[in-house]
């Protein structure tokens, strides 16, 4: 008897322009996670901004990176500063996508995402490499954490799918293995406009297939969720810092109170608890949860 459907956070994130929603979008698409009233909704919208990402024939006017890209203003700027989240499965695994933000400036957006992912899958433009904001984001999602990390190197087809542009990637990102906590690393080579190694393996990359290499659904079905472990060392990312403000601020209870927000990544808390605080090293006790 076939055990139960595991379910898989996965995280999307790198520097801005990779391509993070329109793999996203491919992934649901080729995997036949969305409904036709989607898809009409899709080409509508695309329409509406005077073209889109696809790919392959018959797909010209579908901008992929659109079942994602939710809000309207998002839409209308062509970039993602939300974390939106879409929720797909299939025969082997459930899966909840969590689509980060890639400009510095929303970095705090994509830690929120983090901190729910049991994996990352990290893009990267084969023009262009690894850049700064793809160091943090591999940097923050080890830290937060995550143990399972893929380095997606995005737009082969740009590169004529040549394998010393992949190697360059992937040797550029190994030199920032020992930031990452001991996160596992797999790479592969992509295109999320076209299709090519993300629900299929893809023969533009022969170099890939004949070493064996998975599509990028084949990783994901087979990467290891981790959830919460209650024992150990308590862990707690603090994403954002809460006080008081305007009428609730009037009592000097209130002016004094300040409250940490964020998700548990190890570990249990209880009130009364000695903390410390990992940047200055201070201590604290738990007066409330």
């Amino acid at each position: 008897m076939q055990g139960p459907v595991q379910l898989l956070r996965l995280l999307t994130c790198g520097s801005v322009d990779d391509g993070k929603s329109t793999l996203i979008g491919r992934l649901l698409y080729d995997s036949r996670a969305v409904f036709a009233d989607q898809i009409a909704a899709i080409e509508q919208a695309t329409k509406r901004r005077g073209g889109g990402a696809g790919g392959n024939a018959g797909e010209e006017k579908l901008d992929l990176s659109l079942f994602t890209d939710g809000l309207r203003w998002e839409r209308e700027q062509g970039i993602t500063i939300d974390v939106a989240h879409r929720y797909f499965s299939t025969e082997s695994r459930r899966f909840i996508l969590i689509d980060c933000p890639g400009h510095a400036q929303y970095t705090r957006n994509m830690v929120t995402g983090a901190s729910h992912a049991d994996l990352a899958v990290i893009l990267v433009d084969a023009r262009l490499g690894v850049q700064e904001q793809t160091h943090r984001h591999a940097y923050l999602a080890a830290l937060l954490g995550i143990k399972e990390l893929i380095v997606a190197v995005n737009k082969m087809d740009l590169v004529g799918w040549e394998e010393g542009a992949y190697l360059k990637v992937r040797g550029a990102f190994e030199k920032l293995r020992h930031e990452l906590h001991g996160a596992n690393v797999t790479y592969v080579p992509v295109s999320a406009l076209n299709g090519d190694n993300i629900v299929h393996r893809s023969a533009n990359a022969p170099w890939y297939m004949e070493a064996g290499g998975p599509a990028l659904l084949e990783l994901l079905e087979s990467a290891p969720a981790h959830y919460l472990e209650s024992d150990g060392p308590a862990r707690f990312p603090v994403q954002y810092v809460i006080r008081p403000r305007g009428a609730a601020a009037a009592s000097d209870e209130a002016h004094d109170f300040r409250g940490f927000a964020g998700s548990m990544a190890a570990g249990i808390l209880q009130v009364g608890d000695t903390v410390v605080a990992m940047s200055s090293g201070r201590t604290s006790k738990i007066e409330s949860i």
